[in-house]
């Protein structure tokens, strides 16, 4: 594929005179395509999930979590506007509804259902049906982290049955688990398989501060999958389906699953903040190649701190050039692990890093900042335009200094609107509209909903790209 981070669009894939159209990343890995083809987990009570062969029964594992599956119905207006150099020509009758589909796992019984930001993302109607009793329910977006590709869901009920949780640590390779969704909308499609690794960061979520330290499965996991459970036979939840390997789009071999305990953090965050509390430490670390094993005197696990933030306030204990070898104590043998452990963590919580250097051991304390550069839990701070069809929100202070910005207005959870029919991407950064330099959010909204004629725009796209777009309203 051209670009490995293109967002693919599969239709046509009819089943009951139903049309099936899943979003889905696609990423270059190990001479593959990693498709984003998501699945579900939830993170909760330390049960193993191991069994002996002898003694395997998927029967109950699956009458126990298909119930706390649901099938999740998106409507969106694409924008099928004619351009040319970003020139729009044809403003009339190009705007048409694009359907998709996908899963969703029932966290509480009052209607809390976590899925993932690929399956709701753009959509201007979400439609959740419960697979048991075929209700149908229309649903609120509490929270999305695009960093972790996950979302928040609420619907309007009382009675749901709502999937159990399991430590997705104690899940082991080699364990049985099985995959619950609505492939190809099949609805309440269980498949087995095996854990054939974990902590695997297959670079699939396109966020400049991603979370992933992914289950891999060979459970068979397709289109609509997205969003659904990895469940251990107990039926108790490990991990949410992301993303599958395959050249196809279809399964071929792999998929990849969200660990339940990172799940369970992002929702209670997403819950109780409207945002991810992502917590950040100032340090940039890569995984230890055979080079950097060997200037470190042979180290063959940690990671390899290559920089230090000059502004984060506990930092400075760490050098570039060090090796992290354990967080609190806890072995770190890749960078996977690294992130997995972080993610878990909060702004404001301190954490002991051992650090090789220089052939010696020593520790440094660090405490996690939040992307303002401060030690608190924040809420989100939106403000959202019905003629623009999007929230806004000021960078953050890490925003700034990764892309060597002094301001800037990030757009987030686009519907239908004027963002929209400029082919924006959630995600982007206004720089400046028409000259003028993006600060206020009142300023900057009152501004673009006014805009009409030749408009140009400077910004940076959710890759980290400068780009200077130019449009026509009529």
């Amino acid at each position: 594929m051209k670009n490995s981070r293109s967002l693919l669009l599969i239709a046509g894939l009819s089943i009951s005179a139903a049309v099936v159209s899943a979003y889905i990343f696609s990423r270059n890995f190990s001479g593959k395509t990693i498709i984003v083809q998501q699945e579900n987990s939830y993170p909760a009570t330390a049960v193993s999930g191991r069994s002996d062969l002898a003694n395997v029964s998927f029967v109950e594992a699956s009458a126990k979590s298909r119930q706390s599956v649901v099938f999740i119905k998106t409507e969106a207006e694409v924008n099928r506007r004619s351009s040319f150099w970003f020139f729009d020509f044809d403003p009339f009758g190009q705007i048409g509804k694009v359907s998709s589909t996908g899963s969703g796992v029932i966290l509480t019984a009052d209607g809390y259902i976590v899925t993932n930001n690929h399956v709701i993302a753009n959509a201007d109607k979400i439609e959740v049906v419960l697979n048991n009793k075929k209700r149908s329910y229309s649903a609120k977006v509490v929270g999305r982290a695009a960093s972790s590709d996950l979302a928040l869901l609420k619907i309007d009920a009382s009675d749901l049955k709502p999937i159990e949780l399991a430590n997705s640590d104690n899940i082991s390779i080699g364990d049985w688990v099985l995959a619950v969704g609505n492939p190809f909308n099949l609805t309440s499609t269980v498949t087995a398989g095996i854990v054939s690794a974990k902590g695997r960061n297959i670079n699939i979520v396109d966020n400049n501060f991603p979370i992933e330290s992914f289950i891999q499965t060979d459970a068979a996991i397709n289109p609509g999958n997205s969003g659904g459970a990895l469940v251990n036979i107990e039926g108790k939840l490990v991990g949410v389906n992301t993303a599958i390997a395959s050249k196809t789009g279809s399964y071929v071999g792999y998929g990849f699953a969200i660990p339940s305990n990172i799940v369970m953090k992002i929702v209670n965050d997403l819950r109780e903040y409207g945002q991810i509390q992502q917590a950040f430490d100032g340090l940039d670390v890569i995984d230890l190649t055979e080079q950097l094993s060997a200037e470190s005197g042979g180290l063959e696990d940690g990671v390899y701190v290559t920089h230090v933030s000059s502004t984060h306030r506990t930092a400075s204990s760490v050098k570039t050039g060090d090796v992290i070898i354990k967080l609190d104590g806890q072995t770190v043998n890749n960078k996977s692990e690294y992130d997995e452990f972080l993610a878990l963590r909060r702004p404001g919580e301190s954490v002991k890093f051992t650090v090789m250097r220089a052939g010696k051991s020593t520790e440094a304390t660090i405490k996690m900042e939040n992307m303002d550069g401060t030690f608190e839990l924040k809420r989100r701070t939106v403000k959202s335009s019905d003629i623009l069809g999007a929230e806004f929100e000021k960078v953050t202070k890490v925003e700034k200094e990764l892309y060597k910005i002094s301001d800037g207005i990030k757009v987030s959870n686009i519907s239908n609107g004027k963002i929209r029919q400029m082919n924006l991407p959630e995600g982007f950064i206004f720089l400046s509209v028409n000259d003028v330099p993006s600060k206020d959010l009142d300023d900057f909204i009152s501004q673009v909903e006014k805009l009409t004629g030749r408009v140009r725009i400077e910004g940076i796209s959710p890759q980290g790209g400068r780009q200077f777009l130019s449009f026509y309203f009529y």
